[in-house]
């Protein structure tokens, strides 16, 4: 089996493991581990570790512009709770964390892939849904946001089915919770008014 990746201190450069790392130990202190999946330019990453930093926080992000930049803001914004992983996170996230290990899952406004062909590419399918439930503990969250309605419908449909809670009722919606912290993407619609779907789903305890 490959090894697992992990960023050396500055998230540039990749370090092979063979089992997940402590993140404890790479963090410097224990609290809540979250993953956010693509993390974009990092708008929502930079300001949610701002005000959470107490959670340790770890962005994947496979642009190589994106990530650096966003790692390179963290560290002049003196965040210490923030990793980010330059890489694609459907093949180095199972590697990197251990069963029952994550209290959230952040996935917003992932690459639609119109194309037909493309559609393989897409984060939200049925075995990488069911491994992301399984990588929460129970009673973690998975919180979902986009902006193309097609495929919201798509991606809850699938996370019900592998088995994550709705508590709203299974294919609804969840609306605009002003706690929350939006990307940069999000704040464009919220300043247009344009519909943004949201899904705050959680991992039922046994």
């Amino acid at each position: 089996m490959r090894p697992a990746l992990l960023p050396d201190p500055v998230g540039l450069k990749f370090v092979p493991l063979e089992a997940p790392p402590d993140w404890d130990a790479e963090f410097g202190f224990t609290g809540p581990l979250e993953l956010e999946i693509g993390s974009g330019a990092g708008g929502h990453a930079l300001e949610y570790c701002r005000r959470n930093p107490g959670v340790r926080f770890v962005a994947f992000e496979w642009r190589k512009k994106y990530a650096r930049d966003t790692q390179m803001r963290g560290e002049k914004l003196g965040l210490k709770n923030l990793r980010v992983i330059e890489s694609d996170a459907r093949f180095v996230v199972p590697r990197i964390f251990a069963p029952a290990s994550l209290d959230v899952i952040h996935l917003q406004f992932p690459d639609p892939w119109w194309k037909r062909s493309h559609a393989k590419r897409a984060v939200v399918q049925p075995d990488f849904a069911k491994l992301m439930l399984g990588l929460l503990k129970p009673g973690g969250r998975f919180d979902m946001r986009t902006d193309v309605q097609d495929r919201a419908v798509a991606m809850l449909e699938i996370l019900e089915g592998a088995g994550f809670h709705n508590p709203l009722g299974a294919g609804v919606f969840h609306p605009y919770d002003p706690e929350e912290v939006p990307s940069t993407r999000e704040r464009r619609y919220l300043a247009s008014g344009e519909p943004v779907y949201r899904a705050r789903l959680v991992k039922a305890a046994p």
